[in-house]
């Protein structure tokens, strides 16, 4: 895909091409995956993500009105967003079918705040995920890790759950050094690897 160097823009350097020229190019990447049918495989989202660009929902533009636009950089002053995901191990002889974790992280200044839980990667690029567990640290320090709102349950049956009662992302986009996916509400997100 051609317009793929302005993704690589938004990941690689410190150039920031127009949210609109951004959203229009995702737009195109998610309408190549399905016509191609493209699949990946959970092993290729192993590692560490940093967040660089998000578009709300219809309905969550609306609500914020100008300020969130079609789409917004995040900016790095403000805070570092990232994802990290991780094959689980699975007994010898088992099949690992795209088991991991998943661990979202937000550090503004001295306070970083992760939240993190089980993923489940299906064949047609949607990874599902449930954050069942928290930790929250100060300089660096954990001050508090444990489950929240029944994370312990949730995590137990969230094997046999269907897709359709959890969050998730579709994966469209899956290169060497950046991702991109649709959330489950409608936003499109874009990560550079770290």
């Amino acid at each position: 895909m051609e317009n793929i160097s302005v993704l690589e823009q938004v990941t690689k350097s410190n150039y920031k091409p127009s949210p609109d020229a951004v959203v229009t190019v995702l737009l195109e990447a998610e309408q190549t995956a399905k016509k191609t049918k493209v699949r990946y495989s959970f092993e290729q989202l192993i590692g560490n993500w940093q967040l660089r660009f998000i578009t709300g929902t219809k309905k969550t533009r609306q609500k914020a009105g100008i300020a969130l636009g079609a789409g917004r950089y995040i900016p790095e002053w403000v805070a570092k967003i990232q994802i990290a995901y991780s094959a689980q191990p699975v007994a010898e002889g088992a099949e690992n079918r795209g088991i991991g974790r998943v661990k979202n992280s937000v550090k503004v200044g001295a306070i970083e705040l992760t939240l993190s839980g089980p993923t489940k990667f299906l064949p047609n690029n949607i990874l599902a995920f449930d954050f069942t567990q928290i930790t929250v640290k100060l300089l660096g320090k954990t001050v508090y890790q444990g489950y929240i709102r029944g994370g312990e349950s949730r995590e137990a049956e969230f094997f046999t759950q269907s897709v359709g009662k959890q969050a998730f992302f579709t994966y469209f986009l899956v290169e060497d050094g950046m991702i991109a996916a649709r959330g489950r509400g409608g936003g499109l997100a874009l990560w550079r690897k770290v």
